[in-house]
C-alpha cells in the first residue's frame, strides 16, 4: 500500500504484532496468577536481571527486601518485562526506518531513545524526578515529531507508537511500585491492547495487497467504529473487574448474582478511582457490594456489546466480500461470552481467564483489521513497487 525504503518493513511490524499477543497473554497470566508484585523493584527482579534461583540468591534477597522471593511467581513478572522490553526495540526499529524517509530525520527518535534509556539507570538510584522528567521529555519529543510529520506515509504513526510504547513501561512501573493500584492495572491492560491495536492497524496497512474491496465501506466503517468504542468499554470493565478481584464477587452464579437478580450493591464506592499511594491492593481493597456493582457492570455491558458484535458480525456474513470476517467476528464474541460465563461458573480457572483476556485481543485484532484494510472501490491506490 506504501512504498517503503526498507522492503521488510511490514514483516516486521508483523513479528511486533504476535509478540505483543504474547506479551498481552503472559501479562494476563501474570496478573491473574498472583504474580504482578513478585518482584518487587524495576526493571531488576530482586536487583537482579533475571531472578534469583539458587538457594543463596533467593537467602541474599530474601535479606535485603521485605517481600519473600517466590521463584515459581518471579520468572513469569520478569520474562513478562523482556518480551515487553523486545517489544519496545522492535518498534523503535519500526520508527528508525521511516524516520529515514526525511533528511535528517532520525536524530529525532534517537535523541528520545537516548533521554528515556538514561531515565532508567537514574530511576534504580533512586534518583526518581529527573528520571520522571527524562522519560517525559522522550515522550514529548516523538509526540512532537509525530505533529510535524503530518501526513507522511507512517512516519508519525510509528513515533506515536514508540511514544505509547514508552508510556506503558511507565505504567508497568507504576504497577509494581504503586503495589497494583486498580487504576495503573486497568491502565496497563488498556495500553497493551492500545498497543496491539496500533501495531495491527500498521502491519494490515504496511502489507500489499490486502484491501477490502467493498462498496459499502463508509458505512461499515461507521458500524466497526461504533463495535471499537463498545468493545473497549467492555475491555476497561474488565480489567477494573480484575484489578478489584471482582471476578468472582457473584460468586460462581449465572445469571443471578449471590443467588439474586438484583443483589445488595454500591456503584459509588465501586467506581472511586483514585485512593491515594502507598496501600496494597493486592487481594482488593473493596468491600462486598461494591465488587458486586463492578461484576454487574461488567455483565450488563457484556450483554450490550455481545448483541452489537453479533449483529454486525450477521450483516457482515450477508455481504459479499465480508463473510470471512464476519464468520471470525462471530465465533471471537460467541467464544468470548462462553468464556466469560465460564468464568463465574468454575469459579475462575487461570486457562479460563487467560483465554478470556487472550479473546479480547483478537477481537480487537479483527475489528481493527477490518477497519484498516477497508476501502470504496475509487479510494484502491495503484499499487506501489516494494524497494
Amino acid at each position: 500500500m506504501t512504498n517503503h525504503t526498507y522492503k521488510h518493513f511490514h514483516r516486521i511490524a508483523w513479528a511486533a504484532v504476535l509478540l505483543t499477543l504474547c506479551v498481552i497473554v503472559l501479562g494476563g497470566f501474570v496478573r491473574l496468577s498472583h504474580a504482578g508484585l513478585s518482584c518487587p523493584d524495576w526493571p531488576t527482579c530482586y536487583g537482579r536481571a533475571t531472578w534469583p534461583v539458587q538457594d543463596h540468591e533467593v537467602a541474599a534477597a530474601n535479606a535485603v527486601y521485605e517481600r519473600a522471593v517466590e521463584v515459581h511467581k518471579a520468572w513469569r513478572e520478569q520474562v513478562h518485562r523482556h518480551l515487553a522490553a523486545i517489544l519496545g526495540l522492535l518498534v523503535l526499529t519500526l520508527c528508525l526506518l521511516e524516520a529515514k524517509r526525511r533528511r535528517h530525520a532520525i536524530w529525532v527518535p534517537v535523541a528520545c531513545s537516548v533521554s528515556v534509556a538514561a531515565s532508567i539507570p537514574i530511576y534504580m538510584y533512586w534518583h526518581h524526578d529527573p528520571a520522571f522528567a527524562l522519560a517525559t521529555l522522550g515522550i514529548l519529543g516523538l509526540l512532537a515529531y509525530a505533529w510535524r510529520a503530518g501526513r507522511e506515509p507512517f512516519i508519525g504513526y510509528t513515533a506515536v507508537l514508540l511514544a505509547v510504547i514508552i508510556m506503558q513501561a511507565m505504567l508497568g512501573m507504576w504497577t509494581v511500585t504503586w503495589l497494583l493500584k486498580p487504576i495503573v492495572v486497568m491502565a496497563h491492560l488498556l495500553g497493551g491492547l492500545t498497543t496491539f491495536s496500533l501495531l495491527t492497524w500498521l502491519a494490515w496497512r504496511a502489507t500489499p495487497n490486502t484491501e477490502l474491496i467493498q462498496g459499502h465501506a463508509r458505512l461499515f466503517k461507521r458500524l466497526l467504529w461504533i463495535g471499537l468504542v463498545l468493545l473497549v468499554v467492555q475491555i476497561a470493565l474488565g480489567g477494573w473487574t480484575s484489578a478489584n478481584y471482582a471476578a468472582l464477587a457473584c460468586g460462581t452464579d449465572f445469571p443471578k448474582c449471590l443467588g439474586q437478580w438484583l443483589p445488595e450493591h454500591d456503584f459509588s464506592e465501586a467506581l472511586v478511582l483514585w485512593r491515594g499511594i502507598g496501600v496494597d491492593y493486592e487481594g482488593g481493597v473493596l468491600d462486598g457490594p461494591a465488587r458486586v456493582a463492578i461484576q454487574l457492570m461488567h455483565r450488563g455491558m457484556a450483554v450490550v456489546v455481545g448483541l452489537y458484535l453479533v449483529a454486525l458480525a450477521v450483516k457482515m456474513i450477508r455481504t459479499p466480500g465480508l463473510v470471512y470476517w464476519g464468520s471470525v467476528l462471530a465465533v471471537l464474541t460467541t467464544a468470548q461470552v462462553v468464556l466469560g460465563i465460564s468464568n463465574v461458573h468454575f469459579g475462575l480457572p487461570l486457562w479460563v481467564a487467560v483465554a478470556h483476556n487472550a479473546g479480547a485481543a483478537l477481537l480487537l485484532f479483527t475489528v481493527v483489521g477490518v477497519l484498516a484494510r477497508l476501502r470504496e472501490p475509487e479510494q484502491v491506490p495503484e499499487p506501489a513497487p516494494m524497494a
